[in-house]
């Protein structure tokens, strides 16, 4: 029943919601300059802070290209080995991307498939996906409807040929998805929400999500520890605009998660209240915080249920040069890999810089450590910590070639993940080589 009723809800999204929405450097929508028509501040929204920069801030195009990746990691995590083995990875990958912006509607549409070839373990061979769709319909000057859905098979921002391709950090007070990383594991996620709402007045509006994801594992034996996961959630929220670009509002936040083929189920329920600030358009910060109660069983232990305060900050910069986003959490969640419920903490922050005009560098780090709220913990649900980072430069080279270059490393720590615990740093530098074509659409 429950996965049938948040179907149903992403489906409602063909009834009224309210004018979201032209993505903003801030992570936030608007439709339009016309004031009477509110923002959707960055914890309502569900989306990430954009990360584009100079030219790259468009719509409108229909583009695509391919891009070769050759890279060395120091640290495959091989499964069975005792030490850390490294190797060379190629990888080839064609993309195309639509974005189309019209008075009522906006579309993006992006997709990239390909294959990564490891030069002395070639076990590990594997196809690559990625697919993002957000689609908008404004049916009437307050009422727009919204679908998202983003789909990834063996890729993540640790092994991803262009780490920025997939946005900064996000806005939403929940806990990332998949808090282990296992860049050389089989693995499938997938993630469908669907909003809805209405503006009531000039100064408020309600509205209610739903949104459903998995994250499913292939062979189990290139990772000992990692469980597959299945959530649902939905909320609802009420938001008010003050004076100028200021928001209020408060959110009450349902979520459940269950793992699986070991079962255990973590049920929260979560009501938080919001402020966000738009300094200038292009800037706002946002701060969210209220109690939590979460419901955790597993098989041969005992529940775990209790309240505890949940918050969660948020900033977003986007200018013509530079973009930065910034965000941290502290919440009770579930799954990811992991077995059972955690206290969280999460920060996690991307930037880029345009130095000149083919020359554009970029930065993002992740921290995240969990902690189990289990009151007997098992050798499975201890928790553990990740630390990650990326750098990387990038040169356009004529109208349709650009070469990247750029270093990344993993730091995790999972007692009960053996093969991470074992060898929990990897070292990764890559240079990539892309042809890219564009055309205008509707021009």
């Amino acid at each position: 029943m429950l996965k049938a009723y948040f179907l149903g809800l992403a489906l409602l999204c063909t009834a009224p919601l309210l004018a979201q929405v032209e993505p903003s450097a801030t992570g936030g929508v608007s439709a339009s300059d016309d004031d009477s028509q509110m923002m959707v501040p960055p914890p309502l929204s569900g989306r990430a802070y954009p990360v584009a920069v100079g030219s790259e801030a468009r719509s409108n195009y229909l583009s695509g290209g391919l891009v070769f990746t050759t890279a060395h990691n120091d640290n495959v995590l091989t499964g069975q080995n005792l030490a850390p083995v490294s190797d060379e990875t190629y990888a080839i990958e064609p993309t195309i991307m639509l974005e189309r912006k019209i008075p009522r509607q906006m579309e993006t549409f992006s997709y990239s498939a390909g294959f990564t070839f490891y030069q002395k373990l070639s076990v590990l061979n594997a196809v690559n996906q990625n697919a993002a769709v957000d689609y908008e319909y404004r049916l009437t000057r307050h009422a727009t409807v919204e679908v998202q859905d983003s789909f990834s098979q063996n890729s993540n921002a640790f092994n991803s040929a262009n780490p920025f391709v997939v946005g900064g950090v996000s806005g939403s007070p929940d806990a990332p998805n998949n808090p282990v990383i296992a860049p050389f594991a089989s693995q499938i996620f997938n993630a469908t929400s669907g909003r809805i709402g209405y503006q009531f007045s000039r100064s408020a509006m309600v509205g209610a999500s739903g949104s459903y994801s998995l994250l499913h594992y292939g062979d189990g034996t290139q990772y000992s520890g990692l469980f597959n996961s299945d959530s649902k959630s939905g909320s609802g929220f009420l938001n008010r605009r003050l004076g100028g670009q200021q928001y209020i509002g408060l959110i009450y936040q349902y979520s459940n998660t269950q793992t699986h083929p070991v079962e255990t189920f973590t049920t929260t329920h979560t009501i938080f209240g919001f402020y966000t600030i738009y300094v200038k358009r292009v800037l706002s910060f946002s701060v969210v915080g209220g109690p939590q109660h979460f419901d955790s069983t597993q098989v041969n232990a005992p529940p775990a249920t209790n309240w505890t305060p949940a918050i969660s900050g948020s900033m977003g910069l986007q200018g013509r040069r530079t973009s930065l986003s910034a965000n941290y959490s502290r919440v009770v969640s579930g799954g990811g890999g992991l077995l059972g419920a955690y206290h969280s903490n999460n920060a996690g922050l991307s930037a880029r810089w345009l130095i000149a005009k083919n020359w554009d560098a970029g930065v993002s780090g992740e921290y995240s450590i969990y902690k189990s709220v289990s009151p007997v913990p098992t050798a499975f649900n201890q928790g553990g910590h990740t630390i990650s980072g990326t750098a990387s430069v990038q040169h356009l080279i004529g109208e349709h070639f650009n070469i990247q270059g750029g270093y990344s490393r993993l730091h995790q720590n999972y007692s009960g993940i053996a093969e991470v615990f074992r060898a929990p740093d990897s070292n990764r530098e890559f240079i990539s080589v892309s042809y890219q074509f564009s055309r205008p659409l509707g021009r």
